[in-house]
């Protein structure tokens, strides 16, 4: 099984049916994992275990979905990595999307569908046509996870065709939806056309999805002939938190074919 499977599948042993239901140190307890808080430094959590009892340690932070996911992250440790100790350096998915090492990646997986199980995940987004940024976060409040981490939820769970992404003037980070066709080229340095330069240059929010051209975002050169949804609110210092909709149906009208990378249908 995937790191996300194994997750789902513990969520659904436990006869878990409602997002408040997910008490992630009590199902941390259950795995034999007991959750402390300290203030640690130089890592934001970390795990030692013996036979078949470990103790996670937490660094305190004032957001709590911070928290909750460093505990399913080192709980993925234990269920997958069991036998190692690990010091975390992030406890963000969004930051060890920048990681290619390879363990944390995993861990990021099965705190994402612990925390977000698509069973419960899934209802919640598609209650909305084109969720918002404030939509996202009442899900995120739902489920008390961060902001980011949800959004990312909201990419890989393949519900909406969806791009998130981090820029600061430049590319920091993404996640594209898996159906997101992989034609799609997005730009490394952000457009001045686009909404995000506007907030990151200006401070002007876009909070609410808003009709942007194509070519803003993509390399391609045939972008300026379709129009998507872009939002944007302010990330961490410096960065812009953007999330896109490939709203308009003709950026499909292509299927990919590994010899050729696309062509039309």
């Amino acid at each position: 099984m995937t790191p996300g499977q194994r997750a789902e599948a513990r969520i659904a042993e436990l006869g878990i049916h409602d997002p408040k239901e997910l008490d992630v140190e009590a199902i941390a307890f259950d795995a034999g994992v007991s959750v402390r808080y300290e203030d640690l430094i130089g890592c934001e959590a970390t795990l030692v275990g013996r036979g078949q009892r470990a103790i996670a340690t937490i660094r305190h932070c004032p957001v709590r979905g911070r928290e909750r996911f460093s505990i399913g992250h080192e709980l993925g440790h234990w269920e997958m990595h069991r036998g190692r100790s690990f010091r975390c350096g992030v406890d963000e998915p969004a930051l060890n999307l920048e990681s290619s090492v390879v363990l944390e990646r995993e861990a990021d997986e099965f705190a994402s569908h612990l925390l977000m199980p698509k069973p419960l995940f899934n209802p919640a987004v598609l209650s909305f046509r084109w969720p918002t940024i404030a939509q996202i976060q009442d899900v995120a409040d739902a489920f008390r996870t961060s902001q980011s981490a949800t959004l990312i939820r909201l990419a890989k769970v393949d519900s909406f065709p969806v791009i998130v992404a981090s820029f600061g003037p430049q590319r920091l980070w993404y996640c594209a939806a898996p159906h997101v066709p992989r034609r799609w080229r997005l730009k490394s340095v952000l457009d001045q056309d686009s909404f995000a330069h506007e907030l990151l240059t200006r401070g002007t929010e876009s909070p609410a999805p808003r009709k942007q051209s194509a070519d803003a975002w993509f390399e391609n050169d045939d972008a300026d002939q379709y129009e998507l949804l872009e939002q944007c609110v302010p990330g961490m210092p410096g960065r812009v938190l953007v999330v896109l909709y490939l709203s308009d149906a003709g950026m499909f009208d292509v299927e990919y074919d590994p010899d050729v990378r696309w062509r039309a249908k």
